[in-house]
């Protein structure tokens, strides 16, 4: 077992269900993130069997806030809450559907204060179906416990 498969990835995010759009961490660095997402028929951002843009948007907002919150903790310091920047460059190529599980990587290209500008890459059993750039602003307030 990798030190990843330990965290509950519910301590690393401020969302508390039925908002949680990370199921686990499965790599996270300074520079790369990756997670992972199966999409449940339950799920508040199901559209008729597929996950709306809005959840594909929120997944990679979460994996941005499960780095955000990994480093954190790691560093002995609470979670805290951040906000949707920008969205830009978005490609949606398919939506996927109710079962897949997303694996979502976010590459870091750039950190200045509480502002991190990323690239983020949403795949279904290694194919593409979107990409973004994402501008994640950290705020001051920190996330509630569970």
């Amino acid at each position: 077992m990798n030190e990843f498969e330990k965290i509950d990835v519910r301590e690393l995010l401020p969302q508390r269900p039925p908002f949680v759009m990370v199921d686990r961490l499965e790599y996270s660095d300074h520079k790369v993130t990756k997670t992972a997402f199966k999409v449940r028929e339950d799920n508040i951002f199901n559209d008729g069997g597929y996950l709306s843009t809005a959840g594909i948007c929120e997944n990679i907002a979460q994996t941005c806030a499960a780095r955000l919150g990994y480093i954190s903790i790691s560093s002995g310091k609470p979670v805290r809450v951040g906000f949707i920047g920008a969205i830009s460059n978005m490609q949606i190529r398919r939506r996927p559907a109710t079962g897949d599980t997303l694996v979502t990587r976010i590459t870091v290209l750039q950190e200045v204060f509480n502002i991190t500008l990323v690239h983020a890459v949403v795949s279904v059993e290694n194919e593409t179906i979107a990409e973004t750039d994402l501008k994640i602003a950290l705020g001051d307030e920190e996330a509630q416990k569970q």
